[in-house]
């Protein structure tokens, strides 16, 4: 079986993520970057369907600047056995309908048997990717899996609701995605890391992929981000002294005014 996890390179949600002051895009290049939390379920749900069948392989398939080889090599540090890395200039600025095109067309050369995503990326929140490249493959998708199941030809996922959990199977090939519930993602080990080193990882540009520039960048994108606003800074906090027992009621005030009560 041929499996594909498709990882992201999002800024590091504990550094001083920013946008570029020219085109408001997210600033990829000057902040630092690792492969998305929500993507090493992703990762994590692929080896273990690799643990259970020797002649499965996986491919860490991502999409960004040159910093986002670090989500590839993240990916087979845990154990996946290739990389791929669309690189070109022309990409940046793409919004969701751009990135499911560039997936998907690197998807079909790939002539994956299981696609696997995360729920979402840490970065955009979107998590309608998945949908969108199964569409543009015209393959099922079985998406937001709680607990994955792959036997043979079938996946089956649990997905759980705010009232209720429901099972829903589908037939390989099929796009499926995870949810931060699936599983608990390894950490790389010192064995996996010098491994890493020496896993083939393939470099492509939208050429490579017959894809022209007019079809993705921020010029064909169909959202934009017109403003950015710093988040302000926290207020000092109120502190209730109780001092000479009247602290309750100061509690009780300040709950009332303020509509938590």
């Amino acid at each position: 079986m041929k499996i594909v996890v498709c990882a992201k390179f999002v800024p590091d949600a504990t550094a001083d993520r920013r946008f570029r002051s020219e085109d408001n895009t997210v600033d990829r290049a000057g902040v630092d970057g690792l492969l998305s939390e929500l993507d090493e379920y992703a990762v994590e749900t692929a080896l273990t369907v690799k643990e259970g069948d020797a002649d499965t392989v996986v491919t860490v398939l991502t999409v960004g600047p040159e910093q986002a080889a670090d989500a590839v090599k993240k990916g087979l540090q845990m154990g996946a056995d290739a990389g791929v890395h669309v690189l070109d200039d022309a990409i940046h600025g793409s919004d969701a309908v751009a990135t499911s095109l560039i997936l998907s067309k690197a998807l079909a050369r790939l002539e994956a048997d299981l696609v696997v995503f995360g729920m979402g990326s840490t970065d955009g929140g979107m998590g309608v990717v998945p949908a969108m490249v199964s569409e543009r493959l015209g393959l099922p998708a079985v998406t937001l899996g709680s607990e994955v199941t792959v036997d043979g030809q079938t996946v089956r996922i649990r997905r759980d609701g705010d009232t209720a959990s429901e099972t829903i199977e589908g037939t390989l090939p099929l796009v499926l995605s995870v949810s931060d519930q699936a599983n608990e993602p390894r950490y790389p080990s010192f064995k996996g890391i010098m491994a890493a080193k020496k896993k083939p990882v393939e470099t492509w540009s939208l050429a490579d992929l017959e894809i022209s520039a007019d079809q993705v960048g921020g010029a064909s994108a169909w959202t934009e981000v017109v403003e950015v606003t710093a988040r302000p800074p926290r207020s000092a906090g109120t502190i209730v002294t109780d001092e000479d027992g009247s602290g309750a009621a100061q509690l009780v005030e300040f709950l009332s005014t303020n509509k938590f009560l």
